[in-house]
């Protein structure tokens, strides 16, 4: 993504109101905060995306940079939507605060052609290409129990990978598999 782009979307981003998810008006201004460990490059990432009712755009680059194609090092801007699923789903459980492993994040075509040539169960047209997607566990909650209260929150795409341990997110239509 071109540096001119990524500017404005994070502008945009930045403006209270734009981008940012349905809260009732009475609504007390919340802090969301994400604890990510990432399986791949052993990288932790304690922060605040959300403050007085809007993305923090420094948290933003955080997260695009953490989520990055572990394969290639390539950094795309991701949908900060699903940050938000992350945070319901965390809090819908009860866990707000415990940490969450990723197994992946943001793919390069090249990533996503490799894992398609040398592993089962992945997309031709990945979300994961397009900052939309993200690959997921828990640790200490039975991954079945996550893909039920993911299905719960009726937001985009929830894959249930029950042999390697992890759920897929995605903000695409809603749907399961």
């Amino acid at each position: 993504m071109h540096v001119a782009t990524r500017l404005l979307m994070l502008a945009s981003i930045a403006a209270p109101g734009v981008l940012a998810p349905a809260a009732p008006a009475d609504a007390p201004s919340e802090e969301r905060r994400l604890h990510l460990f990432h399986t791949h490059t052993g990288e932790r990432l304690d922060v605040v995306y959300w403050r007085h009712n809007t993305y923090v755009p420094d948290a933003l680059m955080q997260l695009d940079r953490f989520l990055r194609d572990h394969r290639t090092g390539d950094v795309y801007h991701f949908d900060p939507h699903l940050f938000d699923v992350l945070f319901d789903l965390t809090r819908s459980m009860g866990l707000a605060h415990s940490e969450i492993n990723v197994i992946c994040g943001y793919r390069t075509p090249w990533s996503n052609e490799f894992l398609r040539t040398h592993t089962s169960g992945v997309a031709k047209q990945s979300l994961h290409m397009e900052a939309e997607a993200i690959d997921i566990r828990l640790p200490g909650v039975k991954t079945s129990n996550l893909r039920d209260a993911a299905l719960a929150l009726g937001r985009g795409g929830v894959g249930y990978y029950a042999g390697s341990n992890f759920i897929h997110l995605d903000m695409g239509r809603i749907r399961r598999w």
